[in-house]
């Protein structure tokens, strides 16, 4: 299994700002600021097994997203932050309440919504292009013009050199790079990604967190994260959503005072400090709770 690509951030920085093959920000934005998804009082309950009660993992919830807005989601674990990730994916049907994409219910998954998961869920029989490539195939994309998109998002995630590669034959960042790049090339309306780091050394963690929000400096997505880690929720977003413990609602929306282009030496000012100390405190009492 071959290292991390020797790009240096930098580098990630400068092909995540190139200049995209289609769409882009001026073909996904939409004037007046308008909610891109609204998630309205959307609960979920798993039935028991063999007699034993329900769970209830998510209590009435709400939230407006905002278009081309960076939300991360922020709790203890079991409160239902992936739970409520996979009901917007259309993975899994809420108890009570519904999820509308620019007004319309979302009823099962669908190319409007691109996931990324925290486990490696590349088709291991596929090269990384022949898995950047899967949705576009599917949607009967022309093979030319699946190439010419592919060959961006490769360079986009800095792989330029493996697109040959298999998964096994990848780092677990190369992985990801891999699933973030196959999600963006379907062009979706609102990107989830539920951990998508969580299983990353902490250098690779690092240059990934830099990686995607360039992306998203220059694409402005809709992006939905869910973490556990409070300092990358704050270096990522434009908004905290913290949870409480489960069952699992939102408790607070913290604004990030932050501006972008956002830079990693952000992380060790005295306000970046100060809001990781608020956070802590507010997922310390969840956790206590919890435990």
């Amino acid at each position: 299994m071959p290292h991390e690509s020797a790009m240096s951030a930098g580098g990630l920085r400068d092909a995540a700002n190139a200049v995209p093959p289609r769409g882009g920000a001026a073909a996904s934005a939409r004037p007046g600021g308008d909610h891109a998804l609204a998630i309205l009082d959307v609960s979920r309950t798993f039935a028991g097994m063999r007699g034993s009660a329900p769970t209830q993992a998510l209590l009435p919830t709400s939230l407006a997203v905002a278009d081309n807005d960076f939300i991360t989601i922020l709790g203890p674990s079991g409160c239902g932050k992936s739970t409520l990730l996979r009901i917007v994916a259309g993975l899994d049907v809420p108890t009570t309440g519904e999820v509308r994409l620019d007004g319309r219910p979302v009823r099962g998954p669908g190319a409007d919504r691109g996931m990324v998961f925290q486990s490696y869920t590349l088709f291991p029989w596929l090269t990384v292009e022949e898995n950047i490539c899967f949705g576009l195939r599917e949607k009967g994309i022309a093979r030319a013009r699946q190439a010419q998109i592919a060959a961006h998002y490769v360079a986009t995630v800095g792989l330029a050199g493996f697109e040959r590669h298999y998964p096994k034959m990848l780092s677990g960042g190369m992985q990801q790079r891999t699933a973030i790049a196959r999600a963006l090339a379907n062009e979706p309306r609102i990107l989830l990604l539920d951990e998508p780091f969580g299983a990353l050394d902490n250098q690779t963690r690092a240059l990934m967190q830099e990686l995607l929000l360039a992306i998203w400096e220059r694409e402005r997505k809709t992006v939905l994260f869910v973490t556990h880690d409070i300092e990358e929720a704050i270096f990522m977003a434009n908004r905290v959503v913290v949870m409480t413990a489960r069952p699992g609602r939102i408790k607070a929306e913290v604004a990030v005072p932050f501006p972008h282009p956002r830079h990693y030496t952000v992380k060790t000012s005295p306000a970046f400090s100060d809001l990781k100390a608020r956070l802590t405190e507010e997922i310390r009492v969840e956790a206590l709770k919890s435990a």
